[in-house]
């Protein structure tokens, strides 16, 4: 299929078990789909922007939007790439890579959700690796940075397993109440040294400028 228009669609990211893409109509309905089913317990808010409140049809149409958005909304000095996750051919979650004048600074800040069927099965650690390997060995980034709310033990675990070191506190409003964040930073050496899955590429020579390099 051609991508003339939007090689971003011809994008992919593979390890060992996983297949990272941009989500066409049907793989995008699969996706918010994901999403409404729950991905984390009712009585918790892992993220920073409760994007999850509400009834799973909100949810669901809620998260295709956003990432029709970030097509739309593209332009190679603000990007953000929201990459569905696919698992044996079953669409599981969602990883993003986002970039702000990344020609210049060099570094990309991460999220994602995994579907709550899908979860504690290492698949978190695998799709943000292969986020970190498009950051690094296909962009040339020299950082990448990721925070999370200080209660959120799988998303620091993650970070922590792929060499991120502390980058500090901050302090935001998730639904009216003061919470703590942890910033978190990963330089190219951190990246090389602990580089732990096998990580291959295809469709980026197409779609390169459009990240601002």
């Amino acid at each position: 299929m051609s991508h003339r228009h939007w090689p971003l669609h011809g994008l992919r990211i593979r390890t060992p078990r996983l297949e990272l893409r941009l989500p066409d109509e049907a793989l995008l309905d699969e996706l918010a789909s994901v999403g409404a089913g729950g991905v984390h317990a009712p009585d918790r808010m892992p993220f920073i922007v409760p994007w999850t409140d509400g009834e799973p049809d909100e949810v669901g149409r809620a998260g295709y939007q956003h990432v029709l958005g970030t097509i739309a909304g593209w332009t190679r000095q603000d990007w953000h790439l929201s990459l569905a996750v696919l698992h044996g051919g079953e669409v599981v979650g969602r990883q993003d890579v986002m970039g702000r004048e990344f020609g210049v600074r060099r570094e990309v800040m991460t999220g994602s959700w995994l579907g709550l069927p899908h979860q504690r099965q290492g698949i978190g650690t695998e799709m943000r690796a292969a986020a970190l390997h498009l950051a690094f060995e296909g962009l040339g980034a020299r950082y990448a940075v990721s925070d999370a709310r200080a209660d959120n033990a799988g998303s620091l675990g993650v970070s922590r397993r792929l060499g991120y070191e502390p980058d500090g506190l901050q302090i935001e409003v998730i639904r009216g109440e003061a919470v703590t964040l942890r910033r978190l930073r990963l330089d190219r050496t951190g990246w090389e040294k602990h580089r732990s899955v096998d990580v291959t590429m295809e469709g980026l020579d197409a779609c390169r400028a459009d990240f601002g390099i």
